[in-house]
């Protein structure tokens, strides 16, 4: 995956800050965070690491847009700290496993980007220089997503798919991005907003 020239020159033009990928899982948002934070020298968070622990979510999560997610432990370990030159005291959570790792301390750098569905909630929304969604063909994404999950695709259908479409649909995530990527092509399509 190739970041293509006229975004980054958008992204650099906006200058220093918080860049936000969300999107639709298997479409590459992860892949698009590393190429960019190294792009941009910049520190890499993930929405993976901040699930909600099992017994802190409600009994309805699953019907509640991004009701898995600890959006405020995100912005207020993450977001806030990065807006104002602190260091991130990073401490993932490990769904799997329904644990915490150490806190690690990341340096604060002018730049940053934080990947993953959900980070473009109303919640945070508001720390982000630029925000950028990533999509795909469905047909595209439902062969990427049984490559990499295997014999856990059948979850990927049936709750989290449907939880991302839910939430993409209640706060307009893709039509309030600065420019939506299309990852089912090379090179990558994108449609900038002003």
């Amino acid at each position: 995956m190739k970041i293509p020239k006229e975004l980054l020159e958008r992204i650099l033009a906006r200058g220093p800050g918080i860049v936000a990928i969300d999107g639709r899982c298997g479409c590459g948002k992860s892949s698009l965070g590393q190429i960019l934070a190294e792009e941009l020298g910049a520190s890499l968070f993930h929405m993976d690491d901040f699930y909600l622990p099992f017994a802190r979510r409600r009994s309805n999560w699953r019907e509640i847009p991004a009701g898995n997610m600890d959006l405020e432990r995100f912005r207020r370990e993450v977001l806030e700290p990065s807006l104002t030159g602190q260091p991130v005291l990073y401490r993932a959570y490990r769904c799997p496993e329904d644990r915490f790792l150490e806190t690690e301390e990341i340096p604060w750098r002018p730049w940053a980007v934080v990947e993953g569905s959900y980070s473009q909630h109303p919640l945070l929304a508001d720390a982000y220089r630029t925000k950028l969604f990533v999509t795909a063909d469905p047909a595209v994404q439902e062969q990427r997503l049984r490559r990499r999950e295997g014999e856990h695709f059948s979850a990927f259908r049936e709750t989290w798919i449907p939880m991302e479409e839910h939430y993409f649909r209640a706060f307009a995530i893709e039509r309030s991005a600065d420019a939506v990527l299309l990852t089912d092509r090379e090179p990558i399509g994108v449609l900038m907003r002003e």
